[in-house]
């Protein structure tokens, strides 16, 4: 009879993780869940380290006060994440190490798009800038909650607990932002 991955840990037991394929063993699941997780970890590094150098840009383009000081306030922020990844690199006993990350470079070319094609001091470069930033936002939430379910998975409570803070963090800005585009479309 086969074995199904019924909980979210890896188990001891052989388990098919697709129908149809053939049976691998837990070490062989957890090895390529713990690649994952590494892989992912470097990207968000990479990501991280990225906006810390990108943020600065989007703070000096807006004219709202509230845009700027919620910006200004987000870098400081995006700074304890990278932080607290460098901490998972320790936690996890490997070189800290930034894989780039395509998707937030796109994301960021996208809000320098918005600056570039915008006039300055106008609420239409604002409005840029909030979509912009939330597409950030959605990507790094997204990204925390699989890596959340993967340490989760490894079963690293420890690194999981680092990562909620993170995703905690993208998710009340992402909630911040939502609410000035809406005041901002007013």
């Amino acid at each position: 009879m086969k074995k199904t991955l019924t909980s979210q840990k890896v188990s001891s037991e052989t388990i098919n993780a697709l129908p149809g394929q053939p049976l691998a063993t837990s070490v062989e699941t957890a090895s390529g869940l713990l690649e994952l997780f590494t892989d992912g970890i470097k990207d968000m590094y990479w990501a991280e380290n990225h906006l810390v150098k990108s943020l600065p840009k989007m703070v000096s383009a807006a004219d709202s006060s509230k845009l700027e000081s919620a910006l200004s306030d987000h870098l400081k922020l995006t700074k304890d994440h990278a932080d607290r990844l460098e901490k998972v690199f320790e936690l996890l006993n490997i070189k800290k190490q930034a894989k780039k990350c395509d998707s937030m470079e796109g994301l960021v070319m996208s809000g320098e798009h918005i600056i570039e094609n915008t006039i300055a001091g106008t609420k239409g470069r604002d409005t840029g800038l909030i979509m912009s930033a939330l597409k950030v936002e959605n990507f790094e939430i997204t990204s925390y909650k699989g890596l959340i379910q993967l340490a989760a998975m490894l079963e690293r409570p420890d690194i999981a607990e680092l990562l909620k803070k993170n995703l905690a963090d993208e998710m009340e800005a992402d909630q911040m932002l939502t609410a000035m585009s809406q005041k901002n479309a007013a």
